[in-house]
């Protein structure tokens, strides 16, 4: 007869880490496809010491500029792409190509749902709607996807029948704060064949989280344009600031032009030094993303030992970097970002407390001790304070220290008396 035991929680660290051994060497092989692909583009492109120069003023003549761009292009496998460090946000980067390419009259449509958060006040679905989309004439639609995150092809191709106004349909892979799966890289396929037979729609995928988590990137199946932010994935928690805006050679044009002036272009824009860590990161994102993934894997196995709803599951396929755990009540969700906050390099002395933190609806929740400020590269968790109580974690540089701060996050379950381990032996 089976009796059970409580184990410590070094203990459960381990027995979940030595579940995970065929999933940790699966993602290898997608990192290593992607860091070949990265070196291809450095070679192809010609990186050299030269690039690293510092331009100022209006930095015309930038090589070291020029060829980020290339390298970029060509490791997100577009045609054209650019990344600046004054981008200051994914969502600022999400703006710029939507203002770029949406004009008054014409309709963007969404076909994963409500964006994240952030865009309500850019799109104008929620604020006083100064400056947004709404504000310039830009109407919006919504798709609901199915419960497993499948997009609706039948209700897309239907509406491009319906309404010619619409001239950008948005995908965002990632869930954000939402409960639906993150979607593949290849789930832009279907939607760039329904719509590039039917209309002249520019396709715009958010990529947040996602880059380097599969063999390909969004713009390999169609992607007009895929957006970033360089303290997410591609930066490869080197990069201090920045995004990018990768796709096709005419969607770029028309974004870069909402970036600088029509005219300008991507002629000007100094780089003061920044250039260097831009492309340093961008080599050692695959592995960085890597480390990430593994973290997401073990923390879904530890939590899901201790009883919580993970997403995705243990052994599952990994689309993005985030781990979504479901504690159901405040106080769990609290309990657990303040252990994340615990096992952080920078910081681990503040507890974290909810806040009206700009562009979100909801108090927000963030256990962020990073080296650089809202890092998400960098083992972090966040959560808006509403039902169903879901934390959202991402990033760590190395699985060693991630493996730390989930540590840290278990202890301080246990302590606040939140969850018991068990197992049955």
């Amino acid at each position: 007869m089976k009796s059970e035991t409580v184990l410590s929680a070094e203990h459960l660290i381990e027995v979940a880490e030595s579940s995970l051994t065929s999933d940790f060497e699966r993602e290898s092989k997608t990192a290593f496809l992607c860091q070949k692909r990265v070196m291809k583009a450095f070679s192809d492109r010609r990186v050299s010491a030269e690039c690293f120069n510092a331009t100022s003023g209006y930095g015309y003549n930038d090589k070291g500029r020029e060829v980020c761009d290339a390298v970029f292009a060509d490791a997100l496998e577009a045609e054209s792409a650019f990344v600046r460090h004054s981008i200051v946000s994914g969502t600022h980067a999400l703006t710029i190509a939507l203002f770029g390419l949406l004009r008054p009259g014409e309709t963007l449509l969404a076909v994963t749902g409500k964006p994240y958060d952030t865009l309500d006040e850019v799109i104008g679905l929620r604020g006083n709607g100064m400056g947004s989309l709404k504000d310039f004439g830009v109407k919006y639609r919504e798709i609901t996807t199915g419960a497993d995150g499948s997009i609706d092809i039948d209700s897309l191709v239907g509406i491009l029948k319906s309404d010619k106004t619409v001239k950008a349909v948005y995908m965002q892979l990632s869930r954000g704060y939402g409960t639906r799966p993150t979607l593949s890289s290849s789930s832009v396929k279907a939607v760039a064949d329904a719509v590039k037979s039917r209309s002249d729609a520019f396709i715009i995928v958010d990529n947040c989280y996602g880059e380097f988590c599969e063999d390909h990137e969004p713009c390999y199946y169609g992607a007009d344009v895929s957006v970033g932010s360089l303290i997410k994935n591609p930066g490869g928690g080197i990069a201090e600031s920045g995004g990018y805006i990768a796709g096709t050679k005419k969607a770029v044009e028309l974004c870069s032009y909402r970036l600088t002036s029509p005219g300008i272009g991507l002629e000007c824009g100094a780089t003061l030094g920044q250039t260097k860590s831009i492309i340093k990161g961008l080599f050692y994102a695959p592995h960085t993303v890597l480390q990430a993934k593994k973290c997401a894997m073990l923390a879904a196995a530890v939590f899901s030992d201790m009883g919580y709803e993970v997403d995705p599951l243990p052994h599952a396929p990994r689309y993005d970097i985030i781990e979504a755990i479901r504690f159901k009540e405040r106080e769990p969700l609290i309990a657990f970002c303040e252990g994340i906050q615990a096992g952080s390099p920078v910081d681990s002395f503040v507890t974290p407390v909810p806040w009206a933190m700009p562009g979100y609806a909801d108090e927000v929740i963030m256990a962020a001790g990073a080296f650089t400020q809202g890092s998400s590269i960098e083992l972090s968790a966040d959560a808006p304070l509403r039902e169903p109580y879901i934390a959202y974690l991402q990033g760590g540089l190395t699985y060693e220290s991630a493996k730390i701060g989930i540590l840290h996050a278990v202890n301080k379950l246990l302590e606040a008396g939140h969850a018991v381990i068990k197992y049955k032996i």
